[in-house]
């Protein structure tokens, strides 16, 4: 299965340049999964701290949901997170990302937020790629 890219990711895959954007483009050309929460996620940061249009927000995630996985979450997801969160000690968004990732298959989640080279129910890594 493909790796799970966290919402910085595809943030940074948006920021016009530098090094983090080199990284996450070239992590989003392997086809990687992402969640329904993700897209949300990055739609809030375009439209309220970005200020970026509807349909441009629209226009710039089309182009990411057409490379990626994109999985979706349920109540199963939900429940296996607050699991996650009880034992892991992340917040509720972070062990959904967690969850959802699991779910889907992926060995790798990709995210600059939480603890590098942590192995979590023995199935899965979190990298930040940007070390």
């Amino acid at each position: 299965m493909a790796d799970f890219l966290d919402s910085n990711i595809v943030l940074y895959a948006m920021s016009g340049g530098g090094a983090k954007c080199a990284t996450a483009h070239r992590l989003l050309a392997s086809a990687p999964c992402i969640s329904t929460q993700v897209i949300n996620e990055c739609s809030h940061v375009m439209r309220r701290k970005l200020l970026w249009e509807p349909t441009r927000i629209a226009t710039e995630l089309g182009f990411v949901i057409d490379l990626t996985q994109v999985i979706e979450f349920g109540i199963n997801e939900i429940r296996a997170a607050w699991r996650i969160g009880e034992r892991y000690g992340y917040g509720h968004y972070d062990s959904l990302i967690i969850a959802t990732a699991i779910a889907a298959g992926c060995a790798t989640l990709y995210t600059e937020d939480m603890q590098h080279g942590q192995v979590i129910d023995g199935r899965m890594m979190l990298i930040n790629p940007f070390l």
